[in-house]
């Protein structure tokens, strides 16, 4: 199957939108939107620290709003766009929701289970595989990533120094 660039950049585009969001309320600047034919049925980013829970990943939320969208748990014509590589979780409610597809910006080296650490997308001893495409604004997706933990270091470092000049 051949996919338009273009329109994985538009609706990646969309993802990061959702991803500045998250951002916006120091949250993990993650975002996902789940795409059937040519509509964006769901929207979500990442709530984890807003809603002190460990579910509250950008991909698991915009599954549960696609579901509830459609009727139905299947969403076997779907589209998860995502601008970080899905984790272990995320990606195991992929498999079962049965995502057509999914489409990544930025690698996680750490977590990263759709073709980076291992590809549990793919892997055939499941009932279900996703296709998968990798880089897709890739780099601004990073970017944003890298800002903000570079703010967190710099908050922490600033925050260390003005407790050692009150001492």
């Amino acid at each position: 199957m051949t996919v338009d660039g273009n329109l994985d950049e538009h609706y990646m585009k969309e993802a990061i939108k959702e991803a500045q969001k998250a951002e916006e309320l120091n949250e993990v600047p993650i975002g996902a939107v789940i795409v059937v034919g040519d509509k964006i049925i769901s929207r979500a980013h990442n709530l984890r620290e807003r809603e002190q829970s460990a579910v509250a990943h950008a991909e698991l939320l915009a599954i549960e709003q696609a579901c509830r969208e459609i009727g139905s748990w299947r969403l076997e014509d779907a589209t998860l766009y995502v601008t970080l590589e899905p984790c272990p979780m995320c990606s195991g409610a992929i498999i079962l929701s049965r995502v057509k597809r999914v489409v990544y910006g930025a690698s996680d080296p750490k977590g990263g289970c759709a073709g980076t650490l291992m590809n549990l997308l793919q892997d055939a001893r499941f009932n279900h595989q996703s296709e998968i495409s990798r880089g897709v604004l890739e780099a601004e997706c990073g970017q944003l990533l890298s800002d903000f933990f570079r703010g967190i270091r710099e908050r922490k470092k600033l925050e260390k120094q003005r407790k050692k000049e009150l001492e």
